[in-house]
């Protein structure tokens, strides 16, 4: 009878215990933001090329070329911009000849994204960069290779 008495007295002390030992819960909130952003798409390199301008036929050249880029879903696609170039002077952009030191103007008309919906990183789309050089701007230069470097950029 002591005996039983003992297990008796023990799953009473534990019945009584295992409430202090009940299980309790916590609210776990799990929280994470997608950054709204715009980027190039590699190579991040572009070329307007203005082809071999012969000042004997004369007359404007126009050209457009195309680059690649993306923005997160959602983010509104805003102007791409571009700067002035490393031989920008007299308010203009201008291709340099290292050789004779001549420079032909040119313009940048546009830099047109195309009406594509932003989707991220797995879905670029594709900005058209136009320019034009004026008859009068490569007639009486030098022959030659002419170059500058124009840096394009957008900001989310």
């Amino acid at each position: 009878m002591r005996k039983s008495m003992v297990v008796f007295v023990a799953l009473a002390v534990l019945a009584a215990g295992g409430a202090a030992w009940a299980l309790d819960t916590n609210t776990l909130t799990v929280t994470a933001s997608v950054a709204g952003t715009c980027k190039f798409s590699a190579p991040k390199t572009s070329t307007l090329n203005f082809g071999a301008l012969d000042p004997s036929v004369g007359g404007n050249v126009s050209v457009t070329t195309t680059t690649l880029f993306w923005c997160t879903k959602g983010v509104a696609t805003l102007p791409f911009t571009s700067d002035q170039g490393l031989n920008f002077s007299g308010g203009k952009n201008q291709m340099l000849d290292s050789a004779s030191g001549d420079v032909i103007p040119y313009t940048i008309d546009s830099l047109n994204p195309d009406g594509a919906a932003n989707a991220g990183p797995g879905t670029p789309r594709t900005l058209t960069i136009a320019g034009t050089v004026l008859a009068t701007d490569y007639t009486s230069k030098s022959a030659g290779n002419y170059a500058d470097t124009v840096t394009l950029t957008i900001t989310p």
